[in-house]
């Protein structure tokens, strides 16, 4: 299956109007407070840490820049060809691979798999983003992309996120400014349970090799000057045998 094109229109719309500033985007923090921190705790559970690497929903590359950093080949993959211009934009010097590909869509996955051969994968914040009907076809096109040695990290909001979230939107003076292009682009994030996510995994067939919770940190800030952090849980996935 692929993704609805109502979907797709949304993150064309909303990476069109998005900021080529560092930050001008709610989720897209310093790689330091973030990809830095996730690949402390992916690491270890890395087979093969010379595989290339993908970053799925990629979206501006801020993090794909940062693994391209630290791995010998990085492939930043996103549905959005707007966000993919942001992207590229942003790496003058080429440092990563940008592709429009639709992670749901198994013959994508599979023709990347084939040219890259198995893939470690990063992938943060987003399947809560996604309709309900994509996020199985979503984990089993990260399976497609590992192989039998790649491993995933994968981090999501929590069920707690919501609730902090829906007090962002309907405080008394709205919601913080880089919050209010997501909701009015239609992108307001779905809940996923926090069993879910698992759940996905084991039927894609892959294992959690390890799983904890962490706050995502975002790049606004509430009006006491507090940097706004959402509660996230995150798992590193691969296939244990």
């Amino acid at each position: 299956m692929s993704v609805t094109s109502r979907y797709q229109d949304a993150w064309e719309s909303f990476w069109r109007d998005a900021s080529d500033e560092p930050g001008g985007v709610f989720w897209d923090a310093e790689p330091a407070l973030t990809a830095s921190v996730h690949l402390a705790l992916l690491e270890p559970h890395l087979a093969n840490a010379g595989l290339p690497f993908v970053d799925v929903g990629c979206g501006n590359g801020t993090q794909t820049r940062f693994l391209a950093g630290r791995y010998p080949r990085v492939v930043g993959a996103d549905l959005s060809a707007a966000a993919l211009g942001h992207a590229r934009h942003a790496d003058p010097a080429g440092r990563a691979d940008f592709r429009q590909i639709d992670a749901t869509e198994p013959a994508e996955a599979r023709q990347l798999h084939a040219e890259l051969g198995d893939a470690n994968v990063y992938m943060r914040g987003v399947l809560h983003q996604c309709e309900a009907a994509d996020r199985q076809p979503l984990i089993d096109g990260v399976a497609a992309l590992l192989g039998e040695s790649g491993r995933a990290f994968v981090v999501e909001l929590s069920e707690a996120a919501r609730p902090v979230l829906m007090g962002l939107a309907q405080g008394p003076a709205g919601p913080p400014p880089k919050l209010v292009p997501v909701f009015s682009h239609g992108l307001a994030p779905a809940e996923v349970s926090d069993a879910a996510v698992p759940d996905y995994v084991r039927s894609a067939g892959l294992d959690v090799l390890a799983s904890g919770e962490l706050p995502l940190t975002t790049t606004e800030y509430t009006p006491d000057g507090a940097r706004i952090e959402l509660p996230s849980r995150w798992l590193v996935v691969g296939r244990a045998g």
